[in-house]
Formats: C-alpha cells, structure tokens, sequence
C-alpha cells in the first residue's frame, strides 16, 4: 500500500450551536497535533463551561488515523462520543477534535434524541470550519555556514517547505518539512550546496 501524499484537516478552531426541547449543544472543532493538545483543549472547555451537564468529544490524530478517543461522559453508551466521530470520519477529517457540551433542558431526549442532538451539532460545526487538504511531509535537518543562507532560503521556497526551527548564527541550524512528493528532488538540490549537511528525522 503506498503511503498517502495528502490529508485533511482543519487549521483553524470553529463552534456552533444546537438546540433540542430545552437542551442547549455547542460545538468546538479545534485542530490538534497529540494527545497533549486534547488534554489541555478539553480542560479549557471544562473551565469555560464548569456548569454543563456533559463535555462530550471525539478525536482523531495521524496520518493513519489510528489513534483516536470518543466519549459519551455520563450520556447512555453510544449516544454522543460516536456520533461526533462519525461527523470527523464522514468529512475524512483528521488531527482534529470537536468537543459538543451540553445543558441540560427540561425533557430528557431519548437515545435517538441525543444520538441526532450530538450529531448535528457536530456536523453544523465541520460545516463552519474550514477543511484544508496538506501535504504529507518529511522533516530533515539542515546544516550549513551562514554564507549559504540565500540559496537554502531559494530551495525551501522553491518547494513550499515548512520551516519547524531554525538557527542563524555563522553556522546555521533549520529543522524543516518537506513534501513526500517533492522530497527526491528538493534532496538532489540541497545536496549541491557545497558544505551543507543534510539528515532525515522521521
């Protein structure tokens, strides 16, 4: 199975609300990187609403997006965690989490009830975020005297790089990401400039 060049995902945070016979539903997509970033989005949210009844959410995180979560937190089993996944996977969506919070109104809902309540304030708040479409990259380190700033700046431009790190002293010190698709090519050229040193990281 050859590996992926691209993936979706939001770059931006979105929210959005819902509303069913009392109950109030608000929505939060936020793009996320690990599972640390989930651990301190979702405490904030918490923070923010310390009154809701429930702080339901669903992630997923990677290019294989193997590794996910969703949580109902105290709605019947199913009802809400699953729902909010299934709005990220129908988009094909991931590093990313939608948080749904809940206040309870005065009729309960029913599980059919919550399951369409916690499903439609996710999809409302896809539907106001942005996807974007990235390219899978490579990171690599690069090494070189400060003389040869220019030309690695016309080569990093030239492939659209992302630039992680970087440290301009006499000898100079980036850490980058390239495109899979590009990686052979930008390689070849960054292997012309004389003393530079080039190493792949992942």
């Amino acid at each position: 199975m050859s590996q992926p060049t691209h993936y979706q995902t939001i770059e931006t945070t979105g929210t959005a609300g819902f509303e069913d016979r009392g109950s109030r539903f608000i929505g939060y997509a936020f793009p996320v990187k690990s599972v640390a970033d989930f651990k301190k989005l979702i405490t904030d949210i918490k923070k923010e609403h310390a009154k809701a009844t429930h702080h339901c959410f669903a992630y997923r995180i990677g290019l294989e997006g193997n590794e996910y979560r969703a949580s109902d937190d105290g709605e019947p089993s199913g009802s809400a965690g699953r729902p909010i996944l299934g709005q990220i996977d129908s988009k094909g969506l991931t590093d990313i989490l939608v948080i749904v919070v809940r206040y309870y109104g005065v009729t309960m809902l029913g599980i059919p009830g919550l399951i369409n309540a916690y499903k439609t304030t996710a999809s409302l708040t896809l539907q106001v975020t942005p996807a974007v479409r990235k390219a899978v990259e490579k990171n690599y380190t690069l090494q070189f005297d400060y003389t040869k700033m220019n030309e690695v700046m016309t080569i990093l431009k030239r492939f659209g790089c992302t630039i992680h790190s970087q440290e301009m002293q006499l000898f100079c010190s980036f850490e980058v990401g390239v495109a899979v698709e590009s990686q052979q090519d930008f390689y070849k050229q960054m292997k012309e400039i004389q003393g530079l040193t080039l190493d792949v990281l992942r």
